[in-house]
């Protein structure tokens, strides 16, 4: 028995370490399949990091490509991040029906997806962040832009008005232009109250709302940004114009990152609506 004891005491302490070994491991395998649930989406969905548009990528980001227009979005906010895209001359030559097919975006888990009926707050609008007028080149392009993952709560006077405006003119531009590239968003601040609105999911009421706009029009390149409150105040361009450099602050995004630096540094320091007009 003094031999054989030894023996099996050493046999099960190998046996019981094996055990918390693969309970480690398999908790650890479990967590991480929990986190890559919440901070990615299907390879189906990849988006094209190295376009223009895009801004700079966070570890996590949960990004989603759709017809004409990608997006990274925030599932702890149910808002879009960003949603970004480009409009050339020869989109706005095509002018596809609106369709109004507002839905629930598949890419996002059930339970955090947000569908039409969960804006049931009259004072706010569904505030598309890739326009549906930026969309009529293409039924898909245009179908896609309804999906709730380009939604946000916007105060009707903003969405109807002043955001309209801003919306109208970057189509002006690309007309102009050939080509503009175009990344807009809510923006939410920590030291304000929380608002928010759903039936069944709360969505968060973004306190502001980014839009940037680049040309890269050989020899005139420029940039510019707006900044607009979620309220009913009278925002003209030319009051919430601001330089792209002055959005990356406020929202700490870096936009138009895929550009050379010097000229990133020199057009994001512009601010000159009539350059545009």
């Amino acid at each position: 028995m003094k031999l054989i004891c030894p023996f099996f005491l050493t046999a099960f302490l190998i046996l019981a370490g094996s055990c918390k070994l693969f309970h480690k491991d398999n908790t650890e395998s479990q967590e991480e399949g929990k986190t890559s649930r919440h901070t990615s989406i299907t390879a189906a969905t990849k988006v094209d990091t190295q376009a223009i548009e895009i801004p700079a990528i966070s570890s996590g980001d949960m990004l989603i490509a759709h017809t004409g227009y990608a997006l990274c979005y925030d599932i702890s906010y149910h808002n879009p991040k960003w949603v970004a895209w480009s409009l050339t001359r020869e989109k706005l030559t095509k002018r596809v029906p609106r369709h109004n097919d507002f839905r629930g975006d598949e890419n996002i888990p059930a339970r955090d997806r947000i569908e039409k009926y969960d804006y049931n707050n009259p004072v706010y609008d569904r505030g598309h962040m890739c326009p549906s007028g930026d969309m009529r080149y293409d039924r898909q392009a245009q179908s896609d832009c309804f999906y709730m993952t380009n939604i946000c709560p916007q105060i009707k006077e903003l969405n109807q008005t002043w955001w309209e405006h801003v919306e109208s003119a970057t189509r002006r531009w690309a007309q102009r232009e050939g080509t503009v590239y175009i990344c807009c968003g809510p923006i939410f601040y920590d030291d304000t109250p929380e608002r928010s609105l759903g039936r069944n999911i709360k969505i968060r009421i973004p306190d502001a709302f980014f839009k940037v706009i680049l040309s890269l029009r050989q020899g005139k390149e420029k940039a510019i940004g707006f900044y607009y409150t979620n309220t009913n105040d009278r925002q003209t361009m030319d009051f919430a114009k601001r330089t792209v450099d002055e959005i990356e602050r406020i929202t700490g995004l870096d936009f138009f990152c895929n550009l050379p630096d010097d000229m990133e540094e020199r057009i994001e320091s512009q601010c000159n609506l009539r350059i545009w007009n």
